[in-house]
Order: structure tokens, then sequence, then C-alpha cells
């Protein structure tokens, strides 16, 4: 049994590695600004799992809170998340990405606790030069979002060789699975089909990327922290494939039948005038030969179990 601290884990993805962890023994804390509802729902059902609020540009909350719990790792997710919402406030971005991610460490120096697996994203790339990326793949971040995960990653090699700390960073792409709390692909879409209500997406088709399912981002992330001897310090967890969105979108048509849904050819945006950087697939496999990973779900299950979550949410209504 370990006890785990993480950081954002009252977020979509922190909440489901808090779970993971509880669920099998390990005691887990999970700090965060405020306690999401998913987060009362397991900590009803969890007697293991804590939640202590606090943000990480507060250093005195994020460090008291360690020290309470008496971690013996920490799992750092929280973070402003996205390219956009890095756009519409840089500064904010860099100061909880970044300085948060500094709070981070000096807590855990402060507490002695010597690992940490962070969670980074594949924005660190910029655009990719490939179809298939490996992590040596050369990081020259075009947005805020991305540079500030890079900054962090970077600190935090510079912060744990200082000070005789193991920090491995994870990089996945986009997340989904059921409760994802933003409005973005698949879930729109997903979304939309249900709910029977239309939606056409105005250029993408072509656009391809690596969209991994919430459970085996979490499984990816929960064994790097088991393991032990680290040969690298930075690994992909994602499926290694990237379909296209225009495939992605038939592929929901094909599970909900009548589905009126489209999207058409032309540039991806990621927002309003923000067109999306070439991305693809990421190679996973120095963490299959590291320690086992193997995702489970291709983008087609995870749609599948996305539509099946999505409809017994409308029962339970």
């Amino acid at each position: 049994m370990a006890r785990i601290f993480i950081t954002g884990g009252g977020g979509f993805v922190g909440a489901a590695i808090a779970e993971r962890l509880a669920r099998r023994g390990d005691e887990v804390a999970a700090f965060d600004i405020v306690e999401s509802p998913r987060l009362k729902e397991l900590r009803a059902e969890l007697p293991n799992l804590a939640f202590y609020p606090g943000e990480l540009t507060e250093w005195s909350q994020l460090a008291e809170a360690m020290k309470d719990f008496d971690a013996d790792a920490v799992i750092h997710c929280a973070a402003v998340v996205g390219v956009l919402n890095g756009a519409s406030s840089r500064l904010w971005t860099m100061r909880v990405n970044v300085e948060g991610s500094l709070n981070v460490l000096s807590a855990m120096r402060l507490c002695d606790v010597k690992r940490m697996i962070n969670l980074s994203s594949e924005e660190v790339y910029g655009a990719f030069t490939g179809d298939t990326i490996d992590e040596t793949h050369g990081c020259f971040p075009v947005k805020t979002y991305g540079i500030s995960k890079f900054a962090t990653e970077q600190l935090a090699r510079d912060f744990a060789e200082e000070n005789e700390m193991e920090v491995i960073h994870i990089r996945t792409c986009w997340v989904y699975g059921p409760g994802l709390p933003r409005p973005r692909i698949p879930k729109t879409f997903i979304d939309a089909a249900v709910d029977g209500r239309s939606l056409h997406l105005d250029g993408g088709a072509a656009y391809r990327v690596d969209q991994v399912y919430i459970d085996d981002l979490t499984e990816g992330l929960v064994a790097a922290l088991d393991h032990r001897t680290h040969k690298h310090d930075v690994y992909h967890i994602t499926t290694g494939q990237a379909p296209s969105l225009g495939q992605m979108v038939d592929w929901i048509r094909e599970i909900v039948p009548g589905a009126d849904i489209s999207i058409s050819s032309g540039p991806y945006q990621v927002g309003p005038g923000v067109v999306a950087v070439r991305k693809g697939a990421l190679d996973c496999s120095r963490a299959r030969d590291a320690f086992g990973y193997q995702p489970k779900f291709t983008l087609r299950d995870g749609l599948e179990a996305c539509v099946a979550a999505r409809r017994r949410m409308q029962q339970d209504v």
C-alpha cells in the first residue's frame, strides 16, 4: 500500500487516477481548488480517499497539505489545460502550469518526497514532422499551453537532478471518455448524436490525431508509478494510432444510426481563426517495453463506450 498525493485530483484525469489507486487499496489525497461532484461521490464510497482544498499558486496551502498527508509519491495533473485556455490567459497559464509545478517540486523537497509522475502533453512538440513520432522528436511548442508544459518538464529535470528526485513525464494526447467536462471532440459529436441534435463542423475531416480513452491513460500512469527503475524520464501513453476526424464521425454514425452529424474538408481549427498544427500518432513502444503498457481501447471501442455511457445518463435523468 502506498500513499499517493494527486494534484488536480478533482479533475477529469485526476479523479480517475484517484479512483483507480484507492480501489486497489492505496491511501490517496486529492488536492484541488474545489471538490468536484465526481470526487464527492468517490469519497462517499472510498474511505481511503481524502480531499485537500488549495491552489498550486498558494505555496502554504500546498505544502501544508502534502506535509499533513505524508505522501510517498506525487502524480501531478493540475494545470490550465488546452491551447485555447492557454491563449486566453497567458500569464495565468504560466503562473499555474510553471510556477505551480515549481511549488509542487518545492513542497516535495520540504516533505522529502522523491518521486513524481508528471502529466505532460503532445503540445510540447509543436507541429509533428511525421505521421507517427516517438519521444526523441524535437520539442518546439508554438502555443502558450505547450510552452508551459515543456518549460515544466525542463525545470523539473533541473530540480530533480539538484535534489536527487525522480520525475517521470507522461506525454499524452487528446484524452476522452465518459464524464469529460470540456465541450470538445469527440464528446461534442457523441452528445449530439445520442441526443438527436444536428452538429456539422466546417473543416478538419482529414485531420489526424491520437485520441486516448481515459481508462488507458490512467492505467499507463499507474504503471509508470509502480515501475521502480526507469531508463527514461519521458514516455508516451496514447493509442499509437491516429484515425482522421472524418473516420471518427463515420464510426459515431455507425454506432448511432441516423445521427445527423458531419465534418467537412479543410483545415481543422481549435477555435475561430486558430488553425491546429499538424499532429499524428504517438509511438508507445518505449512505455510498452519499460512497464508493459498496452492500450485496450481503439478509438472505435472508446466511442462505443462513450455512447453507452451517454445513453445511461439519459435514462437516469
